[in-house]
């Protein structure tokens, strides 16, 4: 229990702080990834899965390109995807580059189920009630066009199937 107020006054200042539980605390006087880290990152991802060429994604982890961020923590990334295709549209992204879920290794079972539970969390701060739908698209067949995990969370309307 520690541990989850620990990181629940780490990872959600801002949070906490509407909650009156902590002053004010801007991203910017705290971040939760340095550039450095992001570095050290990517070279772990480069080490585990081979070179990769940087991506959209990349650059939204090293805040080279803007996002719209609704959460953020040492592991991962959430922000509204820049073309929704529901009234409420969110990736969550590690901040290692794994490209596909096809290639996730056993030892990535911890990072792809926080990358889950973070997309549940988000969908319930994001007042999806009703029900949301939570994608991963993997290759070519799998319509995945950004070679960077990413965990589409869609929803605010009715889903239909089959999705495509």
């Amino acid at each position: 229990m520690f541990h989850r107020h620990i990181l629940r006054t780490c990872l959600f200042p801002s949070r906490m702080a509407r909650l009156g539980r902590l002053p004010p605390v801007s991203r910017a006087q705290s971040p939760l990834c340095t550039g450095s880290d992001e570095v050290r990152l990517a070279e772990e991802a480069s080490r585990k899965y081979g070179p990769q060429a940087p991506t959209i994604f990349s650059k939204v982890l090293d805040k080279s390109i803007p996002a719209d961020i609704i959460y953020e923590d040492d592991k991962c990334l959430a922000f509204r995807d820049i073309s929704p295709q529901a009234p409420v549209h969110f990736l969550v992204i590690p901040r290692i580059a794994i490209p596909r879920i096809s290639q996730a290794h056993d030892d990535d079972a911890e990072l792809l189920g926080h990358l889950l539970l973070v997309a549940k969390n988000v969908a319930e701060q994001q007042s999806l009630t009703e029900g949301y739908r939570v994608v991963i698209n993997d290759g070519k067949h799998g319509a995945q066009s950004v070679h960077h995990l990413h965990v589409h969370v869609l929803g605010g309307r009715q889903m239909t199937w089959p999705p495509g």
